[in-house]
């Protein structure tokens, strides 16, 4: 199987304070920052909680190699707030860029690895995350962005 955690796109990390979390961030000069730009209406959503995944605050900083995601969840049942709750600040997951979003679910499907959220659009852009913690330590993300007009 070809896997498709190969290219890296972003590193998100849960925290309590959105605006706390920047200002410190660009103390050690990592920015600019902006808005998570959400893309397009998806076809397709299949997550835990909608309304706290609509609730939830990002923040993104392009490095060189990396874009660093800040994530305030809302005070609202969702896997951000458990993992915050549960662990303090630091990182939920990694996101990896994929040419073909649907055939890497389907390889991670084939490889045993559940779809725990998801959502696509109607372009082949979206997201998915898989059920990873538990053997790697970590959430695992697949994307396709959105193609900007």
């Amino acid at each position: 199987m070809s896997s498709p955690f190969q290219t890296l796109h972003h590193v998100c990390i849960v925290v309590n304070d959105l605006a706390k979390a920047v200002a410190y961030y660009e103390t050690l000069g990592i920015g600019p920052w902006y808005d998570y730009p959400k893309g397009g209406a998806y076809v397709a959503f299949d997550v835990p909680n909608p309304n706290a995944s609509k609730a939830m605050r990002y923040k993104c900083a392009d490095l060189a190699n990396v874009q660093l995601q800040l994530c305030e969840p809302p005070h609202m049942d969702c896997p951000q707030r458990r993992f915050l709750d549960a662990h303090g600040e630091g990182v939920y997951h990694l996101g990896f860029e994929v040419p073909d979003l649907a055939g890497a679910k389907s390889a991670m499907h084939e490889a045993g690895v559940a779809v725990t959220a998801s959502g696509e659009r109607a372009d082949g852009s979206g997201f998915a995350y898989f059920d990873t913690r538990g053997g790697a330590g970590i959430a695992l993300e697949v994307r396709r962005t959105q193609k900007v007009k």
